[in-house]
């Protein structure tokens, strides 16, 4: 038998208040060490209602507001964002989905991947975000 040693680390989850976390099995995002993932990223208000209906832009920054107020509880920002991934239903809406994605990571420039996908659990999403990050040592920067 081979044996496996796990290193430890520490691991904080970030929940919004989304019901469907402790049903599901998931957090909103995930921290270890300077390493910050946000999952699957729906446009939805505090009561799970969709925003922007119809509206691909409009839930596009609802994701990326949401993106960022866990990225902020899990002590990252905008700016250590490495990666998004933007899923949607029409892959011709990417225009007004990067436009508002630029209003959120203009200065991080991070990599990009975009993909269109059959449908969401909920069928008035248009778009869902992921996204990535890294903990910059903000002392270290010359």
């Amino acid at each position: 038998m081979t044996q496996v040693r796990r290193a430890t680390y520490d691991r904080q989850l970030v929940s919004n208040g989304n019901p469907m976390e402790a049903v599901a099995g998931f957090s909103r995002a995930v921290r270890v060490g300077r390493f910050v993932a946000v999952g699957g990223t729906a446009p939805v208000d505090a009561q799970g209602r969709t925003v922007g209906i119809g509206d691909v832009g409009a839930q596009t920054r609802r994701c990326f507001e949401i993106v960022r107020d866990a990225l902020f509880q899990a002590g990252a920002g905008l700016d250590d964002i490495v990666r998004t991934r933007l899923l949607l239903t029409d892959i011709d809406d990417w225009r007004a989905a990067v436009a508002a994605r630029q209003e959120f990571c203009r200065d991080a420039r991070p990599v990009d991947t975009i993909m269109q996908v059959a449908r969401f659990v909920n069928p008035e999403w248009l778009v869902e975000i992921e996204v990535d990050a890294i903990i910059a040592d903000r002392h270290a920067r010359a």
